[in-house]
């Protein structure tokens, strides 16, 4: 992407790394012919140089190092590789994941550092996406898929959102020590950087395609086998499997007054009763 086409600022004061950050993401404005061509780059450089993707636009693995990539490129291409700068300079470290228990957000980016620690501080960051959310999109529950407000047209573009938001939220926190997608500044950000237009997403939960495809949603009477019995019960919440509470004599006592013995069942063994 050309310095016209990016417009960063063309003489960054020698700041420490928290201003210069602030500064970079504060001046920079993407053209949109100049960001569909570099989602584009990111997107194609990511299918073709992971040993996990196959060249699989929906594809059914990844891996950590395929986060780790695209991360950079992103870094690179957009921001010039500050992100990354900034995270020397403040000596903190970057890790990935992938994350099971994340069920209703696509992602996550967490900070973690010795509670009396002064602001800018050395740290642990972790970008984190959801494994559920994201192999549940594009997948039995057919329907269109916004993130961010951006149409997308596969798992791999559902990714790339995912990846925008998060690193959005990263440079904030090396930028001004906090961050919040709901504030304008976020939102600023996010548009002029990303073309966003929206601070979520509208991907595939788990609990959504419990709905969708077995019927089967917080609240409702369902029946499973269990050890070749079969139990009845209720559904309390549903993540990567249904939690489900049975009546029982002997079980933890709830707010309801009544006893439950707990099961963890995988919606597509329920059945609503």
């Amino acid at each position: 992407m050309s310095d016209a086409a990016r417009r960063h600022p063309k003489s960054p004061a020698a700041h420490d790394s928290a201003t210069t950050l602030q500064t970079l993401l504060l001046e920079t404005r993407i053209e949109e012919r100049a960001r569909d061509q570099a989602f584009r780059q990111v997107y194609e450089t990511v299918l073709g140089s992971s040993t996990y993707l196959g060249d699989k636009p929906n594809f059914t693995r990844i891996g950590t190092n395929d986060l780790a990539r695209m991360f950079d490129l992103y870094d690179r291409i957009f921001l010039g590789g500050e992100v990354r700068r900034a995270l020397m300079a403040q000596n903190s470290k970057l890790e990935f994941a992938l994350s099971r228990r994340l069920t209703r957000s696509g992602g996550q980016t967490k900070r973690t550092r010795p509670s009396r620690s002064q602001a800018f501080s050395p740290a642990q960051y972790e970008i984190a996406v959801s494994v559920p959310v994201l192999f549940a999109t594009f997948g039995d529950v057919d329907r269109p898929i916004r993130a961010c407000g951006r149409l997308c047209y596969d798992r791999l573009e559902a990714l790339q959102r995912i990846m925008e938001h998060e690193l959005l939220h990263l440079a904030e926190m090396l930028g001004w020590d906090r961050s919040n997608c709901s504030a304008n500044r976020f939102r600023n950000l996010a548009t002029n950087i990303f073309g966003h237009t929206e601070s979520h997403h509208q991907m595939i939960t788990p609990q959504e395609r419990a709905m969708v495809q077995f019927g089967v949603k917080p609240g409702s009477r369902v029946s499973f086998d269990w050890e070749g019995k079969q139990l009845y019960g209720i559904v309390n919440s549903i993540r990567r499997r249904a939690t489900v509470l049975v009546p029982s004599a002997q079980g933890t006592p709830y707010s309801d007054g009544r006893r439950y013995d707990k099961f963890y069942v995988p919606v597509e063994c329920l059945k609503p009763v």
